[in-house]
């Protein structure tokens, strides 16, 4: 298996099946370049010893393995992980294992359907971005998180969320469910029942 070194001996394996771009021959820069791109910015993690890991707009389809390995002695000092504008269907319970340390995840603009309940270990995260994906149901095990302060779903197909569990999380401040398909019994519930944060709507427009 061919792998893209980092000055100092870091690498990210090429790996052809995590990206969206086609293996037609006339593409194969434009995927070598998407998998550079993707190795500059671990390695750049690494070498600089960031505590945020960017791998936004990256054509991912999955998060790639070989990050992993890369970032194993530095994972518990990474504090926020992007991978916004991706195609990334779904996130293992490895992912959430490896970055234990995380406050912020952005996973807005991709295709998930679901979180792995291992997302609730998560005990430091206090921001989640999952806005524009494919949720069709609430991410319940968030409520488990008492970190949590800002929870993003905007753009999701989320008709019910679970009201009383939201009320129980100490610290949350806002929640954003625009441009959800909410039913009307709850956006009337939601009006009535004495809120400790925010939640957004699309009637707040």
């Amino acid at each position: 298996m061919p792998f893209i070194c980092g000055r100092r001996g870091y690498y990210v394996p090429l790996l052809a099946d995590i990206l969206t771009i086609p293996r037609e021959k006339h593409k194969t820069s434009i995927m070598a370049e998407a998998v550079a791109n993707v190795a500059r910015r671990v390695n750049a993690t690494v070498e600089e010893e960031k505590d945020t890991l960017d791998l936004s707009n990256c054509k991912l389809i999955s998060f790639p393995d070989g990050v992993f390995r890369v970032l194993h002695c530095v994972a518990e000092k990474i504090h926020m992980v992007t991978l916004a504008d991706n195609e990334i269907k779904g996130l293992t319970g490895k992912f959430f294992k490896t970055f234990t340390q995380l406050r912020e995840l952005d996973l807005h603009n991709n295709a998930i359907m679901r979180l792995p309940d291992v997302v609730a270990e998560l005990e430091h995260l206090t921001s989640i971005n999952l806005a524009n994906n494919k949720l069709s149901v609430f991410p319940e095990r968030l409520t488990d998180i008492q970190s949590l302060e800002r929870i993003n779903l905007e753009g999701n197909a989320i008709t019910d969320i679970p009201v009383e569990k939201l009320q129980a999380m100490p610290v949350l401040k806002c929640l954003n469910l625009k441009s959800n398909p909410l039913d009307n019994n709850l956006l009337t519930a939601i009006q009535q029942f004495p809120q400790t944060f925010e939640i957004q709507t699309t009637t707040d427009n």
